[in-house]
Order: structure tokens, then sequence, then C-alpha cells
């Protein structure tokens, strides 16, 4: 893994889970204008967000994928995989700073990458 992707890996991280550190964005009209508290994005039933996970792919990839759940530390391996995809639940900040429902804790989208995309997106080991 290369350095830079490990150094801004850690940035995002560093941001996504210290939001006392940056300044609200208010936006006008924006329902969501900073983080909410952590435990509102966390699923608290690991087996409800590593199914969720697993429904991003078809079940002959999911079943022998890696499955990452979000913890109040970061992304951490709940299910070690065998065929090299990574599946796992991304939350709002996945999408553009702009978009206005950023912080919102409601969004959750299934994403399930290939062994190459796993690689390159997801270095936490």
């Amino acid at each position: 893994m290369c350095k830079s992707k490990t150094i801004a890996l850690a940035f995002v991280l560093h941001f996504l889970l210290s939001p006392a550190s940056l300044p609200a964005r208010a936006q006008a009209g924006n329902p969501y204008p900073a983080m909410a508290p952590l435990d509102q994005y966390l699923i608290s039933d690991q087996n409800s967000e590593i199914a969720l996970a697993r429904s991003a792919a078809p079940a002959s990839i999911s079943d022998d994928a890696e499955i990452m759940v979000l913890r109040p530390n970061g992304f951490k391996t709940a299910v070690k995989g065998t065929n090299g995809f990574l599946c796992l639940v991304e939350r709002s900040w996945g999408a553009a700073t702009d978009f206005p429902e950023f912080w919102n804790p409601k969004i959750r989208a299934p994403h399930c990458f290939n062994p190459q995309a796993a690689k390159t997106f997801a270095p936490f080991s």
C-alpha cells in the first residue's frame, strides 16, 4: 500500500470521527448542517449490518466476501473473506461534501468492491 494512500485514509477517518475539530457548515435549509453523534451512524446489530452489506452483490460473490462494519473507532472486519471481494455499508459521507444530506445519519448504502477495488479503496490493514 502506498504511503500517501495510508495518510489520505487516516485523514478521512480523522475527519469523519472528529467533527468537533471542524466548523459546522451551515447551509440555508440544510436539515443536516453538521455531523450527528456518532452512535446515530452505527447499526447496533452487527448481523443486520452484515446482511445489508452482503445485499450489495449476488450471494455467489458476497457469501465469500470480506465484510466490514462501522464501529466507533472506524471500519472493522466482521467476516474474513476468501474471494478478494469487500462488502460494506457506506454512510452519507460517501457523497460530495456539498451534498445537502452529507451528514444525514439515516442514509446507508451497501457496496461490494471487486478484488482490485478492494485493494485500492480500503487499505485498512
